[in-house]
C-alpha cells in the first residue's frame, strides 16, 4: 500500500459526488495526471502527463494494463453513457474517449475521438486523427481510420505486434519515472 501512496501523491486524485477513485496494484500515475470521481482502475495501469480521467458524470472502469498517455481525456454523459475500458488498451496522446465502449487489446491513435455509446471491438485500432461517431460499432480486429472514420482493412499480425508491445512497453516506461 505504501508503494502506491508514493506512485499516487503528486498526483490530482479526487472524490466526487462520493465516489473515490480505486486503483489497482502498480499503478503510475504522473504528477500532473487528474483522475476524479467514479474511477475504478486495474493493475499495472499508467496515466501520463496532463491526462484527465473524469468520472464525475458517471462511472468509467478501466482493465488492467491499460495506458492512459498525454493529454488523452477520458470522460462520459450524466445519467447517459458511461466509459468502460477494456484490458491491454493504449490510449494515445491527446486522444478523447467519450461515454464508450472499449473492448481488450486496443490501439487508439494520437488525437483520435470515440464518442458516446460507440464499441470498439477487441484487437482493433482507432487511428491517429480518427473520428468515431456516436452509437459506431467497430468490428474486432478493424483498422479505422478518417472523419468520420471508415474501415481502412484488417489488422494485420505486425500491427497486432504493436498493440501487445504498446501495452506492454509502458508499465516499462513507469518504472524509470520510480527511480
Amino acid at each position: 500500500m505504501k508503494v502506491l501512496v508514493d506512485l499516487l501523491r503528486m498526483a490530482i486524485i479526487k472524490s466526487v459526488r462520493g465516489y473515490t477513485p480505486q486503483f489497482g496494484t502498480n499503478c503510475f500515475l504522473a504528477e500532473t495526471a487528474v483522475v476524479v470521481g467514479e474511477v475504478t482502475m486495474g493493475r499495472n495501469c499508467t496515466v501520463w502527463y496532463n491526462a484527465v480521467v473524469r468520472g464525475d458524470v458517471h462511472s468509467i472502469t478501466i482493465g488492467d494494463h491499460t495506458n492512459i498517455q498525454d493529454g488523452a481525456v477520458i470522460h462520459c454523459t450524466y445519467q447517459q453513457a458511461k466509459t468502460v475500458i477494456g484490458n491491454n488498451v493504449s490510449i494515445a496522446h491527446n486522444a478523447i474517449v467519450h461515454g464508450c465502449t472499449v473492448e481488450d487489446n486496443v490501439l487508439i491513435g494520437m488525437g483520435a475521438i470515440i464518442m458516446d455509446h460507440a464499441v470498439v471491438g477487441t484487437g482493433s485500432v482507432i487511428a491517429a486523427g480518427a473520428i468515431i461517431l456516436p452509437k459506431s460499432i467497430i468490428e474486432p480486429g478493424s483498422i479505422y481510420a478518417g472523419v468520420p472514420a471508415r474501415r481502412v482493412k484488417d489488422v494485420g499480425e505486425e500491427m497486432k505486434a504493436v498493440i501487445e508491445r504498446t501495452a506492454r512497453n509502458y508499465p516499462m516506461y513507469a518504472e524509470w519515472f520510480k527511480e
